[in-house]
């Protein structure tokens, strides 16, 4: 009888402890500056659990090595419900590359993915390029003459194009730059003549008409520009990259504290103010499980393992 009461009152208490969390400030771990798209993600959720909470949520930028230093600080941290970290499509790269000192996969606990976008293919206006099967022709017809720049050697863009390129059975030279503006710039003044960018950095010169968007690279078609096809219905079948950002704590995060914050969040991505904010970034909310967003990091791990392998892409 002693140990049924005990354990009927160690039932009652469950609820009770998970109605005292947050009982301090939680963190939400940002691996880059601030200003960037992760930012963005993360003051958003901030802000939303935050009023959901009742009690601050303060979001913490952590730069340095590409990310890797605050997604080590995120993954290292308590598994206690007071840190969390945003992560991007572009950390599914980084394990091909680098030699990290976490595992990507099994210390982290993957709580919610925040969105999905395609990246734009753009060309420079004098190319006679209007599709992506004008591209593929003419790339054919000068193997090894295009050139097509990126923001960096071995990110996710170099890895998308490099992805398009094989399975498009053609050849083009790879021209790095250390960030998108560059590419972009030099990919308008005609010194390379394609890019794959995010619609938040390359739809302001598309609109301008100083590059011309010719793809996307998921299998929808974009809402903000629904006359331009995917990739894969251009005649790459089977081509797809999905931007995303997510969500994640330590390993051994308490399910109950994962289930709180995925099903406020999963709420606060339906809200209107919410979906123009990424419509306006070329993307939109996903939402989901934590299992869905813990399957597609583990899909896109090893998405890009075989394109770095396959391209043999190295690390700068």
């Amino acid at each position: 009888m002693r140990f049924l009461a005990l354990l009927a009152a160690a039932l009652l208490s469950l609820p009770a402890a998970a109605q005292s969390y947050p009982a301090r400030p939680v963190r939400i771990i940002v691996p880059f500056a601030p200003g960037g798209g992760s930012d963005f993600i993360a003051r958003f959720a901030a802000q939303r659990l935050s009023t959901a909470f009742g009690s601050q949520v303060i979001v913490e930028n952590r730069p340095g090595a590409g990310g890797t230093l605050g997604a080590e600080v995120g993954a290292r941290a308590a598994p206690d419900g007071y840190t969390f970290t945003v992560i991007a499509g572009s950390d599914a790269v980084d394990p091909s590359l680098y030699k990290l000192a976490f595992d990507p996969v099994n210390d982290i606990t993957p709580v919610i993915q925040f969105s999905q976008g395609p990246l734009l293919v753009v060309v420079h206006p004098s190319l006679p390029i209007k599709n992506m099967k004008d591209l593929i022709a003419l790339a054919k017809s000068r193997p090894g003459g295009l050139s097509y720049a990126t923001s960096g050697q071995g990110s996710i863009v170099h890895l998308s194009t490099e992805l398009f390129l094989f399975m498009a059975g053609i050849k083009a030279v790879h021209i790095p730059y250390r960030g998108t503006g560059p590419a972009i710039t030099d990919t308008m003044s005609g010194q390379t003549q394609f890019l794959f960018g995010s619609i938040a950095a390359v739809m302001p010169v598309v609109k301008q008409g100083r590059l011309r968007g010719i793809a996307v690279t998921t299998t929808q078609r974009l809402p903000a520009l629904p006359d331009v096809p995917t990739i894969a219905e251009s005649g790459v079948k089977g081509y797809d990259v999905v931007l995303w950002h997510g969500l994640v704590g330590p390993k051994g995060l308490p399910r109950a504290i994962v289930e709180r914050v995925n099903g406020e969040l999963n709420k606060a991505l339906t809200a209107k103010d919410m979906a123009e904010k990424l419509a306006a970034d070329g993307v939109s909310a996903a939402g989901g499980t934590p299992e869905q967003f813990g399957a597609i990091i583990k899909r896109d791990i090893e998405t890009w393992r075989k394109v770095v392998q396959m391209a043999g892409v190295k690390a700068e």
